[in-house]
């Protein structure tokens, strides 16, 4: 037989009548999450579902990854078990190449916030919610939207230019974007949909990724927190007192069963704080209660491709965040949490909703500005609430 994996082009793909194949993305679910090819199917256990015949035989099986490396070797396995399966030329990377719209798009999107009842509702009330109920802006703010080039810090971008346009009072934006060493389809596509979407972004480049790169103790939280100080640094320098992150609920539950089962320690990711580095500045998080699979589904509803981390250790996947977290580790509590859902179905709620409603009374330990307050400290004194 021959060894060489049969391959298909982006062309020829778009030219094949749906019936006759089925597309495969077989990257981490994660990944998948983030964005794919509309009509693929996240399959990243491939060749076992093969094994337990699964995967259908009277079509052609095409499968992508996002440069062609796993889904050539994928393939090449499924052509072996007799399956009728190729490869796309390019894979994902290659899709977005030639799908890539700088084409102004701003108002079709803008009104998908506005007029759109799901999303002006889930996403748009929230946003607002957010910055009215945790006092994010005040009158004479300039705020640097830090944009990474994802869904979130993306939807947040024109979240912030919805709400300029109430004018409710005077603030201004930044359109911050900072480039730690992203490859050149990560830096292209967050240019073309800056443009797409009317966002006057304003991009500067460190080497984070390169500084990085081969330390093997905890990169990914030494990388945040160089991304984080020099976000910090641009954004006074240009005049900003604040700076916005694109965090929302599912970061915060996620962060706070995190911290409990692999910190040791009860925190939560809060919606504002003011930062111990910079004096003057401030951290705000508006998304803090727009949940993520409604920025997904506004993702999809305007047919909109957005990069993940994209940092140098998986150039594939997303394993590096904000906060400092591998993404590994996140995947499985964000499993977690969705096994937990099937028998309590307000599991998240009751999760976000906890770190609004701690009983200090029963709390052990707590630290306070550093120190450590332990329940003995005041036991003696306090001799009410027993049982």
């Amino acid at each position: 037989m021959n060894n060489e994996v049969p391959v298909i082009t982006i062309e020829e793909l778009a030219d094949l009548p749906e019936s006759l194949y089925r597309l495969y993305d077989v990257r981490s679910e994660t990944s998948f999450g983030y964005g794919s090819i509309p009509r693929a199917e996240s399959c990243p256990d491939i060749t076992a579902m093969a094994d337990r015949g699964e995967l259908p035989r009277d079509q052609k099986l095409i499968l992508f990854c996002m440069h062609g490396t796993q889904s050539t070797d994928a393939a090449n396995a499924l052509c072996r078990m007799g399956y009728d399966a190729y490869t796309l030329l390019g894979g994902y990377e290659m899709w977005l190449r030639k799908h890539m719209d700088s084409a102004d798009r701003s108002r079709e999107v803008e009104q998908s916030l506005t007029k759109r009842r799901r999303f002006k509702e889930n996403i748009f009330h929230r946003f607002t919610k957010a910055v009215v109920e945790f006092d994010m802006i005040r009158p004479g703010d300039k705020i640097a939207v830090c944009i990474s080039g994802g869904k979130d810090s993306m939807l947040m971008a024109k979240l912030f230019q919805e709400l300029k346009r109430h004018d409710k009072f005077p603030f201004e934006l930044e359109f911050l974007v900072m480039d730690p060493g992203y490859n050149e389809i990560n830096r292209l596509l967050i240019e073309s949909n800056a443009r797409a979407l009317n966002i006057p972004i304003t991009v500067f480049e460190t080497s984070i990724f390169d500084a990085v790169y081969k330390v093997e103790k905890s990169p990914c939280y030494l990388c945040a927190r160089m991304r984080r100080g020099w976000l910090y640094k641009k954004a006074k320098e240009l005049g900003c007192n604040k700076i916005a992150l694109g965090h929302h609920y599912d970061d915060v539950i996620e962060t706070v069963l995190m911290g409990m089962l692999w910190g040791g320690q009860v925190q939560t990711m809060m919606p504002k704080l003011h930062s111990t580095n910079y004096d003057g500045m401030e951290l705000i998080r508006p998304l803090y209660y727009v949940r993520e699979d409604e920025i997904k589904a506004w993702r999809d509803y305007n047919h909109l491709h957005f990069i993940q981390c994209a940092c140098r250790f998986t150039d594939t996947c997303s394993s590096c965040r904000d906060d400092g977290t591998s993404e590994s580790k996140r995947m499985e509590t964000k499993l977690l949490i969705r096994q937990l859902k099937k028998t309590n179905p307000h599991i998240e709620a009751n999760i976000f909703n906890s770190m609004h409603n701690v009983n200090v009374d029963t709390v052990i330990a707590y630290k306070k500005d550093g120190a450590v307050h332990h329940f003995l400290d005041t036991y003696d004194a306090d001799t009410g609430g027993g049982v």
